[in-house]
């Protein structure tokens, strides 16, 4: 099924994206801390298929390395 330009391809019974996968809260993958609800200032990373989530701190302190899309192991 093909949807027109600006159009949300999900059908409407389809629910978006939960903020908290699996209904757990979010925990940073570099320092452990814990999120407030859903973080907006937080960055979130998919590597090996694998969601990660890095506190508003650690992702500033490691900005070079996400935007250049190191694995968190190399920063």
């Amino acid at each position: 099924m093909l949807s027109s330009p600006g159009e949300d391809p999900r059908s409407p019974e389809q629910p978006p994206d939960p903020a908290e996968p699996d209904g757990e809260p979010i925990v940073c993958s570099r320092c452990g801390k814990r999120a407030e609800g859903t973080p907006l200032t937080w960055t979130c990373s998919v590597e090996n298929g694998h969601r990660r989530y890095f506190c508003d701190a650690c992702a500033r302190a490691n900005l070079r390395a996400i935007e250049g899309r190191l694995d968190s192991p190399w920063w």
